[in-house]
């Protein structure tokens, strides 16, 4: 039988793109963690915290924002989520290229490896999840037009948040105190070598030849994707992204 997928127009990182999900992953997957939530929210007297997780090239930033859109499309049944990104949790531009770390045996700069989770500010993080948690906050992003983060942007202080990360449940120093300020969590698995497609076609979109996509790949991309694949803590549900780009649950 035909998947039945359904298509929606939205902006994901600042460009208004067409993303599709099969109307089964919407209505049997998607819909019920938000139910989850909204059930959640319910029995506690703060904000909740949920984490969507997944390894580099999953589409989880696409798929955080789908989430908030379904959750208020359809407030009639569920309370509405916010997603945020935590890639405004990065060390600043300034910082990371004066400051090395060891990668391979060698002292590499942070600014050649940026987006590995040695690359974040986890202390400041937490702080930020906490406050969050409490009574809301300011929001760091990262602007993609600059590369660099850009301080306290949103304000933040809705009821259910949702944030979408690579390491927000790696079992690694620093990481292990975000790990545990999560409500509820999602994990999207996948298979290696449908990200590796994937992110070497991402580079590719954006200028870099095959060669130079595969290099970064080799370098920066595969590593990250190997932690968080293999040293990431079990999440409440786990969903699996599929080559044709739909969601199973696991």
């Amino acid at each position: 039988m035909d998947k039945k997928f359904l298509t929606y127009n939205m902006e994901v990182n600042g460009l208004w793109q067409e993303v599709k999900f099969s109307e089964a992953a919407v209505e049997e997957i998607f819909m019920p963690f938000l139910h989850e939530l909204t059930d959640l929210k319910m029995t506690m007297d703060r904000k909740v915290i949920a984490y969507l997780v997944a390894p580099p090239g999953a589409g989880k930033s696409t798929l955080a924002q789908f989430l908030e859109k379904l959750s208020r499309d359809r407030s009639n049944e569920v309370d509405p989520i916010r997603a945020l990104g935590i890639d405004g949790y990065h060390f600043t531009s300034a910082y990371m290229n004066i400051t090395t770390i060891e990668r391979d045996g060698e002292q590499v700069l942070m600014r050649d490896v940026k987006g590995a989770p040695e690359t974040f500010d986890v202390d400041l993080l937490v702080d930020k999840i906490r406050e969050v948690r409490q009574e809301g906050t300011d929001w760091n992003i990262y602007d993609r037009r600059i590369h660099d983060v850009l301080p306290d942007y949103w304000s933040v202080e809705d009821d259910i948040i949702l944030l979408e990360g690579n390491y927000l449940l790696l079992k690694e120093a620093g990481w292990t105190n975000v790990r545990v300020l999560s409500d509820y969590s999602v994990f999207i698995d996948a298979e290696p070598e449908l990200l590796r497609e994937r992110l070497i076609s991402r580079k590719v979109a954006g200028g870099k030849s095959r060669e130079e996509a595969e290099r970064f790949y080799n370098f920066s991309d595969a590593k990250n994707v190997e932690r968080v694949l293999k040293n990431s803590a079990r999440a409440d549900e786990t969903w699996k992204i599929l080559s044709d780009g739909d969601f199973a649950r696991q």
